[in-house]
């Protein structure tokens, strides 16, 4: 084939220039063809990217002004506030700039309903926030780099921390986006106490979060209610191991028992579940029999089974019998109940949780449960009280169907006409094991219908339960005292009043209302109802030295004969027994009538409180700053109660409540090896191997 000259290269150049052309204007007749029909789709997503690279990396929320943002910060949960830190490091620069504010939201507000003024101004704000990271050597994890000048992530702990105990708010996470809330009044929301050990949520970890995450525990600990694994008494707050505090978050604790040597505890975690450790003898730890029939003790916290399908939101520890309140309302008790406390219409012990449904309860929905010696005292979310155990010193706060020995006898006390009706009733129930039918219902009163028949015979329960008593596991016998109450019973006294919060003590019973007016009923022997005198009162009755002194309160606690409480301005009160200095009113043994202020002080200047717990011989206030103080101390290693005690609140040394520590380790101690001959157990594997090397050479 000849070769091509010049002009017929260049000839097919031309060509294929112009083929190149063609190609390109067909293309853009094509696009322009799909613009006119509205397909532009590639503009579209070019225009989409080119917006994506401008706004790559930033949040939406940042596009607000910083004066916008910082008046958000003081309006937001600590738990959306942790969440927003971790978008940007501009937004933990402004929590940092916004924490005064942040504080004086959650402090001052007198026109609310509760009336919070515990922040001045800016300048408390400031040395609120100073104090808080206070506690001395707490151990706490410190942030490094930039992190440490900015303490954004400190911060947001404290305000959980700030959050749960002055507004009450808490939540748990259940699975759902939305976290459930916690009721906005609990004994034990931080720290609580019984006559002989303590409890108090502290620490935690990055996955569980600091803000009292995690659980400590000291005092007496023969029975294994400090949860450490052995019978040992501790003087210092100790840590609980097994991933409390560092995996289970703790939001509840209630430390149970009384003046017969018998303690227990009760943990309730975010999730819901309950764990209890401690005195299994009387069934209030809910583990049920173990293979042998017997009630073990458990020396480490241990989940309640029979609760492990429910979600509760409220746990409570009594002397013998505990309590917990689960997400629907519903209340369920277990351990002994030879007073009625456990308000299953009869007086036979449970060791294992069963839900309480007698006295219309069943269809009430509680908010949460508070537990005495002997009774129970349960608010619903509409605000009303019901209450039934032992009725002795008017504890309960109504009256009651007196009992007697004597069915017949106490029958007549009740009148003739009712006294026929209830015996024919109770006669038919013995026969037939079911309440008389309509029909057969006697005629000397046609007016009884079946309805009040029925309230009637829950009336009078308490004379035999049913024969369905038992003085233990098993032994049946009638009811021993005449004030007992087996059903739960509306306090019908505080008809228009609505409670937000109820303290069971030993003998007597706080409550209060929605505007922090306080009501006591019980025993008053000692001056602990406050009253200003030391009788009884079988009914509640208001305190009137905080209203002539427009003092609202916010916290409260029932003890051993002494109360306690915290007001909106974040001052202490008690009042009742004063020896040891179990109450911080001095070591003499005075009978306190009258509310007196409790002075919480760090040298001159005045510590606030946000909560307080008393049991029998000390007690324990909660600063704002999260630190402790306690009043009077346990007896350990045999001594007295009170003998170390000053008489006023002194400070936990190195302790702080929402600080995050490091998760302890458990010491395991190694054993010395022993020598057996020429043997030695550690040694013995290489001596065996020598043995064998030396025979095969």
């Amino acid at each position: 084939m000849p070769a091509r000259t010049a002009a017929e290269k260049l000839a097919r150049k031309q060509l294929l220039e112009e083929k190149k052309e063609a190609r390109r204007l067909a293309k853009e007749a094509k696009d322009k063809e799909r613009a006119a029909k509205g397909t532009n789709k590639t503009a579209t997503a070019g225009t989409q990217k080119s917006e994506q690279k401008e706004t790559k990396g930033e949040c939406y929320i940042f596009g607000l002004s910083e004066d916008t943002l910082s008046h958000i910060i003081c309006f937001l949960p600590s738990r959306d506030l942790g969440a927003l830190t971790l978008t940007g490091r501009h937004f933990s620069k402004l929590v940092v700039e916004s924490r005064v504010h942040f504080i004086m939201s959650r402090l001052q507000n007198p026109s609310g309903t509760k009336g919070i003024s515990i922040c001045k101004n800016q300048n408390d704000a400031r040395k609120i926030i100073e104090q808080s990271y206070g506690g001395g050597e707490t151990n706490r994890i410190r942030a490094k780099g930039k992190a440490a000048k900015e303490f954004a992530s400190e911060f947001v702990s404290y305000a959980r921390f700030l959050e749960e105990g002055v507004s009450g708010y808490g939540t748990q996470n259940f699975g759902g986006r939305t976290p459930a809330l916690l009721p906005p009044f609990v004994n034990g929301r931080f720290v609580s106490v019984s006559p002989e050990h303590s409890l108090c949520r502290v620490g935690g970890g990055a996955s569980s979060g600091a803000g009292g995450s995690g659980c400590a525990s000291w005092g007496i600990g023969k029975r294994g209610q400090l949860g450490h694994g052995k019978r040992e008494d501790e003087e210092k707050p100790r840590m609980l191991l097994g991933g409390i505090g560092y995996g289970i978050r703790i939001v509840q604790v209630s430390a149970g028992g009384g003046l017969v040597r018998v303690a227990h505890s009760l943990l309730l975690t975010s999730t819901g579940r309950v764990l209890s450790f401690g005195t299994g003898q009387y069934g209030a730890l809910g583990h049920g029999f173990s293979g042998g029939k017997q009630l073990p003790d458990a020396l480490r916290p241990r989940y309640v089974e029979g609760l492990g399908g429910i979600r509760c939101v409220c746990v409570s520890a009594g002397e013998l019998h505990s309590a917990a309140v689960t997400a629907d309302g519903d209340v369920y008790t277990w351990g002994d109940g030879f007073c009625g406390q456990l308000g299953h219409g009869n007086k036979t012990p449970q060791p294992s949780p069963v839900q309480v449904t007698e006295g219309g309860l069943a269809d009430e929905v509680v908010s949460h449960i508070s537990l005495g010696a002997r009774h129970t005292i349960a608010v619903t979310e509409d605000g009303e009280v019901f209450s039934w155990g032992l009725g002795h010193y008017g504890v309960l706060g109504r009256s009651y169907t007196p009992f007697d020995h004597e069915p017949e006898e106490a029958l007549l006390a009740l009148g003739a006409e009712e006294a026929e009706v209830a015996a024919a009733a109770v006669e038919a129930t013995d026969q037939a094991g079911t309440p008389a039918a309509a029909n057969d219902r006697p005629q000397q009163n046609t007016a009884w219908d079946f309805d009040t028949l029925m309230e009637h015979l829950d009336m009078i329960a308490n004379l035999s339960c049913l024969s369905n008593g038992a003085s233990s596991f098993g032994t049946p016998y009638r009811l021993e005292d005449s004030s007992d109450q087996c059903i739960p019973k509306l306090i019908d006294s505080l008809e228009g009043i609505k409670i937000h919060g109820a303290s069971a003590g030993h003998r007597h019973t706080l409550l209060l209302d929605e505007q922090g007016g306080m009501y006591s009923c019980g025993s008053g022997i000692t001056g602990c109802l406050g009253l200003g005198d030391t009788s009884s009162q079988m009914y509640p009755m208001r305190i009137k030295y905080f209203d002539d002194e427009a003092i609202r309160i916010m916290r409260m606690s029932a003890g051993v004969d002494m109360s306690m409480a915290v007001s909106t301005s974040g001052r202490v009160y008690a009042w009742g027994k004063t020896e040891g200095g179990r109450n911080g009113l001095g070591l003499q043994n005075h009978r306190v009538a009258i509310p007196r202020q409790v002075r919480v002080a760090s040298g001159d200047e005045e510590i606030r409180a946000v909560d307080v717990e008393c049991g029998y011989v000390h007690s324990i206030i909660v600063a704002l700053s999260g630190e402790l103080y306690q009043c009077g101390t346990v007896g350990l290693g045999g001594e007295a109660d009170g003998t170390n005690s000053s008489g006023k609140p002194e400070p936990v040394a190195d302790f702080n409540i929402w600080h995050r520590i490091p998760e302890p380790k458990e010491e395991v101690k190694k054993e010395k090896w022993k020598k057996y001959g020429k043997y030695e157990v550690k040694g013995r594997r290489k001596m065996l191997t020598e043995t064998f090397d030396s025979a095969v050479k």
